[in-house]
Order: C-alpha cells, then sequence, then structure tokens
C-alpha cells in the first residue's frame, strides 16, 4: 500500500506541478493585459491577442475583432489612460489535450462589479494568447425589470 501511495506520488506530481505553472502563466498575461490597458500601452496590450481575436463590449452592438477593437481603442490609449479593471476570483478550465484554457473573473470597474470570461489558446511557439474576451455587467435578478424598462428609454 505504501509504496503504491508513493508511485502515485511520484507520478502525479510532475502533472500538478505542470498545471500549477500554467495557471500561473496564464493569470501572469491576464493580468498584464488588464494592467496594459490601464497604463495605456497599446502594442502590449494587443500583442496579448491572437489575430483572430474577438471583444465582446457591454452595449448591444459591441462585438470587435481584432482590427475593429484596435481602431476602438486606439484614441483612448493615446490619452495615456484607457481604463482600469481590477480582477479578482478568477477561475480557470483546460481542454483534454491542454492547448486551450477558459476562465471567467470578477472586475471591478468604474462600471462597479462586472464580469470578464474569456479563451486562451497556445500557439505553436508554445506562447498562450487571448482569443476572446467578454465583458459583462451585473445586475441582480430581483432589478432585471427595471433595467429592462430603462434600457427602453
Amino acid at each position: 500500500m505504501r509504496t503504491s501511495l508513493l508511485f502515485l506520488f511520484l507520478f502525479s506530481t510532475p502533472f500538478i506541478w505542470s498545471q500549477w505553472e500554467v495557471t500561473f502563466r496564464l493569470n501572469e498575461l491576464v493580468d498584464n493585459w488588464h494592467f496594459s490597458a490601464t497604463k495605456a500601452d497599446f502594442e502590449q496590450y494587443f500583442h496579448a491577442t491572437t489575430e483572430d481575436f474577438i471583444f465582446l463590449g457591454t452595449a448591444p452592438g459591441e462585438r470587435w475583432d481584432k482590427p475593429a477593437f484596435q481602431t476602438f481603442c486606439k484614441p483612448y490609449f493615446d490619452k495615456g489612460k484607457a481604463w482600469d479593471f481590477k480582477p479578482s476570483k478568477r477561475i480557470w478550465n483546460f481542454t483534454a489535450n491542454g492547448t486551450v484554457a477558459y476562465f471567467d473573473e470578477n472586475l471591478d470597474t468604474w462600471m462597479e462589479s462586472c464580469r470578464g470570461s474569456g479563451i486562451c489558446v497556445l500557439d505553436a511557439n508554445g506562447e498562450w494568447k487571448i482569443a476572446y474576451y467578454n465583458l459583462t455587467v451585473l445586475i441582480e435578478n430581483e432589478k432585471i425589470k427595471k433595467f429592462i424598462k430603462l434600457r427602453k428609454e
């Protein structure tokens, strides 16, 4: 029994360590991406994304591919201040082959509490990139009728 436990520990430890390392790298990627917006570093912000990156914003018409989102963002970044999102409680999930990771996170923003969700992919160079991000404003279920009425105004 003791030998079986030792065997299991020795062969599962590299997998656990590897998952921890990948999660650490992904957290660093997304944290730096958010920070790039805070410091208005346009190049770094978009370097973190894939060429076919999609961003969904909070307004109904806000679905941008990378070139359209760059055009939208450029004036904000050029002013030296884009946005400042403070993430917390990020949860990661992975596909079975480990080349796609998806997450959700809570955000403290100028819009109050929001939620972001995203997909990261491991590219051919072994670098993680953000392929998709969805920013959502949170609203409590009991307030939704007032919200719907407000949107119709």
